[in-house]
């Protein structure tokens, strides 16, 4: 599916109100990112129809799920798509096999012996089949319940926290197993979460939401990069760049990868040159200079130039900065910025130290 995604929808809870209009890409992560209470949820049952807007648009696909002008609603058993909720809600007496089964009998186009086996090497569950839930860990779990989704062919895969209830292990656990989803699956994929680590290794597009309302929408890293969003003032603000590994540095123990903008030396990567990665940058481990330094224990010094300037009046500067085709965020003290005399459209380096990087 190529067609972007339309959503708008209004609803008013009296103490909490609703009010967006999107469009989404057709392809691709959408993350819908927010602390509690922000609407996130909602949101995704809006899209489900679990929850019935007063005031709605919903078109996916190029077919319209919800036009409340037209009194148009399709229900959610209606709406080709899946839905994997924070807790893997598998049938407890049925094995992980005929959980996969269980929903097939309402789709008139089951997935083929093929398709269904791909959907289960995808997310590595071949060898659970006979297992009851009870037997499986919580990210075992949640990869039978993403399989069960991926087997009712919907045209949208809708994903509330789906790491909530597991603990780090367990997240690192089945993280993989969701970024080999997002790239080889041609489902578009709307993921709710409050945890910026999980921003930086799925997003492709980003949804910011407060109170009900978008802040900020847009591709991943110009949404990270909005220096006048709580996101971008975060003590954990960080840009992501997509690279590859270009070469492995053996005796120091460093990998150097290519991405648009230049070269940079990351700690060493377990991985084949030629591998693609996402790079996450701290701004708090991003420093501005005005001319490259001749002597700097700090391998990685960039050209950049800057783009956007915000003073959070707590002594702190959050500095947008264009690397090569890339943004960057820093964050420097007011009166580092007041010594540098900065300012819109300036040429200077970024130092960016190679440990806090993170792939």
């Amino acid at each position: 599916m190529t067609q972007p995604i339309t959503a708008s929808f209004k609803l008013d809870y009296g103490a909490f109100q609703l009010a967006v209009n999107l469009e989404l890409p057709g392809t691709g992560v959408t993350v819908l990112f927010g602390h509690s209470g922000s609407g996130k949820t909602t949101l995704l049952r809006c899209i489900a129809g679990l929850q019935r807007a007063p005031q709605g648009f919903l078109e996916i696909n190029g077919h319209v799920w919800q036009d409340s002008e037209h009194n148009i609603f399709l229900p959610t058993h209606k709406r080709p798509l899946g839905y994997v909720f924070q807790e893997a809600n598998l049938f407890p007496h049925l094995t992980v096999s005929a959980n996969l089964n269980f929903g097939l009998k309402r789709i008139s186009q089951p997935p083929s012996p093929m398709e269904f086996h791909h959907i289960q090497e995808l997310l590595g569950i071949s060898h659970l089949l006979k297992r009851m839930p009870d037997s499986l860990s919580g990210g075992e779990r949640q990869r039978v319940a993403i399989a069960r989704s991926l087997a009712l062919k919907p045209e949208i895969l809708l994903m509330d926290e789906p790491l909530a209830s597991l603990d780090i292990k367990r997240k690192q656990e089945i993280l993989p197993y969701l970024d080999r989803l997002h790239q080889q699956t041609r489902i578009p994929i709307i993921y709710v979460t409050h945890s910026l680590q999980e921003v930086a290794q799925l997003a492709d597009h980003l949804v910011v939401l407060e109170n009900g309302h978008v802040l900020a929408a847009g591709a991943l890293s110009d949404t990270l990069s909005c220096v006048d969003t709580p996101l971008a003032q975060d003590r954990d603000a960080s840009t992501v760049w997509k690279a590859t590994i270009i070469a492995h540095e053996a005796d120091y123990h460093l990998t150097r990868v290519t991405f648009a903008g230049g070269i940079l030396s990351l700690p060493v990567i377990d991985a084949e040159i030629g591998t693609p990665l996402r790079v996450q940058i701290y701004a708090r481990d991003v420093s501005i200079v005005l001319e490259a330094p001749v002597f700097t224990s700090i391998l990685n010094v960039l050209p950049a130039t800057i783009t956007g300037i915000v003073d959070d009046n707590r002594g702190r500067s959050i500095v947008r900065l264009l690397v090569g085709d890339q943004m960057l965020l820093a964050h420097i003290t007011s009166k580092s910025a007041q010594l540098l005399n900065i300012n819109l459209g300036m040429a200077v380096f970024v130092q960016i130290k190679g440990t806090s990087i993170i792939n």
